[in-house]
């Protein structure tokens, strides 16, 4: 069965993984039937200052408001099975984690979660302190999963947008799409 995707864009810096993340699903189209996407605002103005460009709105995805409730994934009925936060936002990743649904990225977090499906959230914040690992704790205890964007650089990466698709490439493998990437060993 070809996958329910709904990826959310926080305000959290690390535009460039989004960017590499909506590039390599629109490379895999035959894996997901839709693809829905999020921004926040600030994501869109991170987008912009990290990136110089606005080229998130030339994506062909179907965009959502964060306030529009109406959105397919804002049901479990709806059947995503998959959601992926990139990157996330340690406010997002509390908000989750408290099940305080304020917009339609924590509440569609919140669906996928009470449906027990597949939910990641690439972390992009350093250091932790003690109420961002105890909230990356109870997501991880309600079956969520956390990937921090913690690079790795075995593949010898040489631009920024390689060694942001080592992470991004481990998030599409912890969501079950089969990809060409990097292993170890071989």
């Amino acid at each position: 069965m070809p996958n329910k995707v709904v990826v959310a864009i926080t305000g959290a810096s690390g535009a460039v993984y989004a960017k590499v993340l909506l590039d390599k699903l629109l490379q895999i189209k035959s894996q997901w039937n839709e693809l829905s996407v999020i921004m926040s605002n600030n994501a869109k103005d991170v987008w912009q200052a990290e990136l110089g460009n606005t080229n998130y709105a030339n994506y062909d995805v179907q965009y959502f408001e964060k306030n529009n409730f109406y959105a397919p994934f804002a049901s479990g009925s709806a059947k995503y099975n998959i959601m992926l936060v990139v990157p996330c936002s340690m406010g997002t990743l509390g908000r989750i984690a408290n099940g305080i649904s304020d917009d339609v990225i924590t509440r569609a977090a919140d669906v996928i979660l009470k449906e027990r499906r597949k939910l990641i959230l690439m972390v992009r914040d350093t250091p932790y302190n003690l109420i961002h690992i105890r909230n990356m704790e109870t997501i991880t205890l309600a079956g969520g999963i956390i990937c921090a964007a913690t690079p790795s650089f075995y593949s010898m990466p040489t631009t920024v947008e390689e060694v942001a698709a080592t992470v991004v490439d481990r998030v599409l493998d912890l969501a079950g799409f089969d990809i060409t990437s990097f292993r170890w060993g071989k």
